[in-house]
């Protein structure tokens, strides 16, 4: 939907400049022997790893997959145990590609951008672009090439080998970003061309249904903050003896020491029975206590 396209747009923006930033003030080649390929693949990879995990951790339908994994397995029949296997894979391909959408973008900058690229292979750039000094060592051709990265420790003499080495490692590296990019754009259009030729339907139906999961979501949410606030208003009024917020309130409740005791520290969700749990001390104490215990009465005029 629309609102799918504009969030990942809006995921690759935010990369692009977190990308940006973190090249300017963070990035800088050793330009040393063994030093460079892991720097430059740590500034490509990592990064990239990372952005995938949040991509993972902040969508809702990775949570909802795991925290509903006994009612997809559990009591399934034979013939539809298939068809549950077919909604989880759905389901992962769908998290997965929404969170491919920030690591992908930071790949594909990074690449275009070149430095990365041209830090981490500089020194296994083939012997024929090396034509200045032909007859030294292979370790010590090694030493020099790690250096081209870094244009103020390359001798004079070299400079020219040097221009020549970046330029053909940033031509490489661009031409990597540019089909990687190439490769995700048709994948992303023939996953939604299969998908739309396999649905079972029809192309306004299926606007219907978007629209409709969409609305029942949103009300969903409505609903669960209201009915959450009516059930804790019970308890809170309960304990304090009014609800917050009520006017011409005739009387509150005075909680005993016991009572504070037993609604401070730490809980845990607490299993009641096979189909309730208590969400918090308050709630426990709720459910156990009886309201007795002293009240004070307020006058109207203070």
């Amino acid at each position: 939907g629309k609102e799918v396209v504009i969030a990942n747009a809006i995921i690759a923006m935010l990369t692009i400049g977190g990308q940006q930033l973190f090249s300017f003030f963070t990035f800088s080649c050793p330009c040393h022997v063994g030093q460079n390929l892991i720097y430059g693949l740590a500034f490509l990879g990592v990064p990239a790893l990372i952005l995938l995990i949040v991509g993972y951790a902040l969508n809702n339908q990775t949570w909802r997959l795991v925290m509903g994994k006994r009612s997809h397995f559990e009591r399934v029949t034979s013939p539809n145990w298939l068809l549950k296997c077919k909604l989880v894979c759905f389901v992962l391909c769908s998290i997965t590609g929404r969170a491919l959408v920030a690591p992908v973008t930071w790949l594909a900058v990074t690449l275009i951008n070149g430095s990365y690229y041209s830090c981490a292979v500089s020194e296994y750039v083939p012997v024929h672009y090396y034509g200045a000094a032909p007859n030294v060592t292979a370790s010590e051709r090694s030493r020099i090439l790690a250096t081209f990265p870094c244009r103020q420790l390359v001798p004079p003499e070299l400079t020219r080998a040097r221009d020549e080495v970046i330029l053909l490692l940033r031509y490489q590296s661009q031409v990597a970003g540019w089909l990687l990019i190439a490769v995700v754009v048709i994948t992303v259009f023939l996953s939604y061309c299969l998908a739309s030729c396999f649905s079972p339907l029809s192309f306004l139906h299926f606007r219907y249904w978007n629209s409709y999961v969409h609305n029942e979501q949103e009300l969903f949410d409505e609903a669960t903050e209201q009915h959450s606030r009516l059930y804790a208003m019970q308890n809170v009024r309960k304990f304090f003896g009014f609800v917050p917020g009520s006017e011409n309130v005739k009387e509150i409740r005075i909680p005993s020491l016991r009572e504070w005791q037993a609604i401070s520290g730490l809980a845990f969700l607490k299993r009641v029975d096979q189909e309730h749990y208590d969400y918090s001390l308050l709630h426990d104490w709720a459910l156990k206590e009886r309201a007795s215990g002293k009240y004070l009465r307020i006058d109207e005029d203070p």
